[in-house]
This record gives C-alpha cells, structure tokens and sequence, in this order.
C-alpha cells in the first residue's frame, strides 16, 4: 500500500479549501466576541472518564489510547461540548454567566455519513449559569447568525425539547425502565414498534407516546400537541418554551419534531437542528444540557450550540483568488523598505526565488515590482 495513502473519511485539506475554511472560522469566531464570549482551547485528548461525562453513546464515537505515563485509557475527543463544561465548571469556577466559545478538531471513529469527513473541524459556543430561556433565545440566535455569515439565508430551524417526553413517562414506571428503547423508536418514529412496546403501559402514557411522532410539521404543531398531549406541568412548560423559541426564528423556516430526540442521554430542555439547502444531515445542532457539570462536581445551567465547518465549507462555492503583487528577490535597501511598506498595508506580495515562476492556486499576480528611474513602482501586470 502507498505510504501516502490517508485512512477512509479522512483527507488532506488543500489551499483554497483551507482559506475558505479558515476565513469562515475568524468570521464566525470574530462574532461570538461581539456577543461576549469567551475563547478556549480545550486539549485533543483527555482521560476517558472526563470525556464520556456528558452520556456513553459518545462512547462508540471516540478513539482511545492507553496512556505510557499513568497506564489509564485516554479518548481522542469526539466532541467538545463536554470539555468546555468541565471547563466552566471546574476551571473557572465563576458565581456568575459565562460565555464560552471554541473551535477545533474532532475525531469519529466511524463517518456520520456517506461523504462526512472522520475529522469534523467542531465550532460552537455555549453559555452556562443562567436557567432562563433567554439563553437558548441567544444561543439560536447566534446559530442563525452564523450560518448567515456564511453566506446561507434559506435555512431550516427545526425545534424539539426534552422535556416532552420526560414529562410522559414520569409517572409511569414501566415506561421509565424502557427509556433507552423508547428514544430509539421515537427517533425512528416506529410508530408499530411502539404500539408493541407500549402495550401495558398507562393508557395515557400509551397515547402520548403513539401521538408523538406524528407531531411532526410546521407551526401548527404546536395546537395539535396541546390538544393531544396530556395537561402535565412539565409538557405545558416545555410548549410555552418552543412557542417562544419559534416566535424569535427571524427568516428562517421552522419546523417541530416532538419525536426528535438526539442527545437525550444529556439533554435536558429545548433543542434545536439547522439545515441549509445540499445537506442532508443538520448543519448545526444545540439545545439545553443542565446536568453535564455534575459530573465534574458543579451543575450549571448550561446551553449552547457547534457545527462543522469542514462539512459547511464544502457547500460554499471555491474562494477567489487573493489579489498578489509579484516582486523579484534580492536585498536592495529600496526593495525591501517598499515589500514592508506593501505587506503593512495589507498586500500579499510574493517574491521570486531565483530561477523559479511562482505556481499557486491561491494568489493572482496582478501587478509587479519593477525598477524605474532608481525606484520601485507598481505596473499592472496583462
């Protein structure tokens, strides 16, 4: 096998490929500052413990090493979520609101699908100590105002909350020791599956859980699951929040799914998924998780959103090239007081190693360097 050759789902990312990505991660990054947050740099690896805090289903995502120095199983992140909680919770330590933001890699052992990469480039944002709808007002905002950044204005806002199904199922013991299972088939809205696995189950646990997947659909979800879900506390809360949440879209289409229940193992509240038109999958995903901290002996309020931008940058049509000045090589005082003076004002000027053309995807050589008269002047080049 050539040794060049790179595993499944994972590739190199070439220079046009790279600028766009990299300029979309500054832009985006450049926003979560004027909003208030904070940047981290959580590590690559982490023991294995801290890693799987927030729910075991990541589990299966991550690869994992034995460590050489203390002999314990370490994981290779497959998310960052978890690791900025720690963060907040264990590090910071702060009585007040904190807004944390983040970007970097991510490794899966297995592609999310049939073209996904195995290597995500993860960026996200999340705010911790405020139990208050306004957070998850803020935090979809921010989503939204991401995706508009780059350059996407018809998306798909799709709402779901935790809180529904929790609601359902609190009274009813059987269906509690089923939860694992009965996400899987809400999920998949195997509503045949359900039928038999609810069989003995409270009858209006039974029927809550039957009607869920078809509260799929635009707005007027939201009547039909008052007028068929029971008159808990809990599912009452939960609607009034994705009315809310509805109400501050903007532009964007939105769609609730009350049987959409990625996450459950750590979500804890409402819960959202953005589509951009030629992807599949979601492009973003976020929703509430208060629990997460207690595993690092601090429970916060806590919510916040991340999404690909390897996968995001792949939509976006191929960078232009920047506009370059060519320029000849040597030492002459004049020469290199005026490449300085170039490059200061923001120019990309790009000298010529003796004996060599420049050959690059990512400049055009618009103008050169010449010598006239004992100085050094610009000259449009063709």
């Amino acid at each position: 096998m050539p040794n060049w050759l790179l595993p499944e789902n994972i590739a190199d990312v070439l220079p046009s490929e790279a600028r766009k990505i990299e300029e979309l991660r500054r832009a985006i990054l450049d926003n979560f500052q004027l909003y208030g947050y904070e940047l981290v740099m959580p590590p690559l690896l982490e023991y294995l413990e801290s890693l799987t805090a927030a729910g075991q289903d990541i589990d299966l995502r991550m690869f994992k090493l034995v460590d050489q120095l203390s002999g314990r199983t370490m994981g290779m992140r497959a998310d960052m979520t978890t690791q900025v909680a720690r963060i907040d919770a264990h590090l910071l330590n702060r009585a007040s609101v904190t807004r944390l933001c983040y970007a970097g890699s991510v490794l899966h052992t297995r592609p999310s699908g049939l073209h996904a990469t195995r290597e995500p480039l993860q960026i996200g944002a999340e705010i911790y100590g405020h139990a208050g709808l306004e957070a998850d007002a803020e935090i979809q905002e921010l989503a939204l105002a991401s995706l508009a950044l780059a350059g996407f204005s018809q998306v798909r806002l799709d709402l779901s909350h935790a809180g529904v199904v929790r609601a359902i199922i609190g009274n009813d013991a059987k269906a509690r020791k089923n939860e694992a299972e009965l996400y899987v088939l809400l999920r998949a809205k195997d509503v045949p599956g359900l039928e038999v696995m609810t069989a003995d189950y409270d009858e209006m646990t039974r029927t809550a859980l039957l009607a869920l997947p078809g509260l799929y659909g635009d707005a007027q979800v939201m009547a039909r699951a008052r007028r068929i879900l029971p008159q808990l506390p809990g599912i009452t809360a939960a609607l009034d929040e994705l009315e809310s949440l509805l109400k501050l879209a903007g532009g964007a289409s939105v769609t609730i799914d009350l049987a959409d229940l990625r996450g459950y193992q750590y979500e804890s509240g409402a819960m959202f998924s953005i589509y951009v038109p030629g992807l599949p999958n979601a492009v973003a995903r976020g929703g509430r998780y208060d629990h997460v901290g207690e595993a690092f002996g601090r429970a916060r309020p806590a919510t916040g959103f991340s999404m690909d931008l390897r996968e995001l940058a792949r939509l976006l049509p191929r960078a232009e090239r920047k506009r370059s000045i060519r320029a000849p090589w040597g030492r002459e005082p004049g020469l290199r007081a005026k490449i300085i003076e170039l490059r200061r004002a923001g120019e990309v000027v790009i000298q010529n190693l003796p004996g060599h053309e420049n050959d690059q995807d990512e400049f055009d050589c618009d103008r050169a360097m010449v010598l006239e008269n004992g100085n050094w002047v610009l000259k449009n080049l063709g």
